[in-house]
């Protein structure tokens, strides 16, 4: 059975850097696409990145330059490097992973689909971020 728990959100000022994690068991992330995804209340869900299968990570326009994803295979973990941040990046964000592999350009695809075709989910950790 596929699980994901994120952590290390918090609150920073803007222009601040966090780091958040997505511990993942029950799939090889070597293998599999995972991404990041975030959202404000009722606002529609925004993918922010994915890491495919082959090890290439994607970011969306609105945080690149600024966030960064990587993994450690070793430790099943998929990250988040959040630097400068902006107010608006105050989300919940979430981890996800689909239910077999995907190819890379499907991969993209759930990013710029605000998750659509993931099937497993963490609760999500907050990030607030005050000026």
């Amino acid at each position: 059975q596929v699980h994901l728990f994120e952590s290390g959100g918090g609150s920073v000022q803007a222009g601040g850097t966090l780091t958040l994690s997505c511990e993942v068991t029950g799939v090889n992330i070597s293998t599999y696409c995972l991404g990041w995804f975030r959202q404000v209340s009722e606002k529609n869900r925004e993918g922010v990145g994915i890491m495919d299968g082959t090890g290439d990570p994607s970011v969306a326009d609105s945080v690149k330059g600024r966030f960064t994803i990587s993994r450690d295979i070793a430790k099943n973990l998929l990250y988040l490097q959040m630097n400068n941040l902006e107010i608006e990046d105050t989300a919940k964000y979430y981890c996800a992973a689909p239910a077999t592999p995907f190819p890379p350009g499907p991969c993209i695809g759930t990013m710029l689909l605000g998750g659509i075709g993931m099937n497993y989910w963490g609760e999500g950790t907050l990030v607030t971020v005050s000026s």
